[in-house]
């Protein structure tokens, strides 16, 4: 069996961002809310993330090629006892990564991050449409433990 070419993770430059945008507008919820033809809110969403240091957008890259990408964010809180927590967001795997352990290790990267910013808790939230995603969480360990709400302004 041929050995899988080694796969890097860090942090996203501003050249990465037409692949990020492909991978977020690549699924059917994210086709109808994203605009790879158009880079210009993205850029300056890039620029915001990159000036705060809670931010961690990262990518993961396989022979010089982006293959997915996630958002780590750091929130100092009151709650729990002062805890801080973390919140992984925009979770994208490319189409021909799906299946390969990507995933997992993102989640794991992004586990250890939070710990080495002496988080106590990190949490996600996930489409209530995706059930394959959920499952996915729940088997490293995640808890279905709230219901979120959203409000579109």
């Amino acid at each position: 069996m041929p050995e899988t070419p080694a796969l890097a993770i860090r942090p996203a430059t501003e050249t990465d961002l037409p692949a990020i945008v492909a991978l977020l507008a690549d699924d059917p919820l994210g086709a109808t809310r994203e605009s790879p033809d158009d880079l210009t809110p993205y850029l300056a969403a890039f620029k915001r993330l990159t000036e705060d240091p809670n931010q961690h957008l990262v990518v993961a890259v396989r022979e010089d090629r982006v293959v997915g990408t996630l958002q780590l964010t750091i929130v100092p809180g009151l709650s729990r006892k002062g805890s801080t927590r973390s919140i992984i967001e925009g979770v994208r795997v490319h189409a021909g990564e799906r299946g390969s352990g990507l995933g997992t290790r993102f989640v794991e990267w992004a586990i250890e991050k939070s710990r080495e910013e002496h988080c106590d808790l990190v949490q996600l939230t996930s489409d209530a449409t995706r059930t394959d995603a959920h499952r996915f969480y729940e088997r490293l360990g995640f808890a279905a433990s709230h219901i979120g709400f959203k409000l579109q302004l």
